[in-house]
């Protein structure tokens, strides 16, 4: 079954662009992401923008309403994913605790729908 690994981290750690390409390139995600390719369960992954570059979307009755910045303010900010293919919810929930994010700001694990 595949999951995906939600990162959130603080804003501090995604100032801006730079620092965002210099944290997805940095020790602790390079070994974390290494450690999953290594493994066997890595499928795929990506980090983010800064949040302040998100553009949000909702259709109504009357239109569409779009606004700069992301859907919810909050201590910690969507900074990448992970998919990996795991056995197991335990197995998933082992390789989002040696998330880099785990111990700065949190870690969400959710199952992929799979099509047929």
């Amino acid at each position: 079954m595949q999951y995906m690994i939600l990162n959130y981290v603080p804003p501090s750690d995604y100032a801006d662009v730079d620092a965002v390409r210099a944290a997805a390139d940095g020790a602790a995600w390079g070994a974390y992401t290494r450690a999953l390719i290594d493994a066997g369960v890595f499928v795929s992954g990506n980090a983010l923008h800064p949040a302040h570059t998100a553009t949000t979307l909702r259709v109504r009755d009357t239109g569409r309403d779009i606004q700069d910045g992301p859907y919810a303010a909050s201590k910690e900010q969507f900074g990448g994913y992970y998919i990996i293919d795991a056995p197991d919810l335990d197995t998933a929930l082992h390789w989002a605790a040696l998330n880099p994010a785990a111990s700065r700001g949190a870690v969400e694990v959710r199952p992929v729908v799979m099509r047929s």
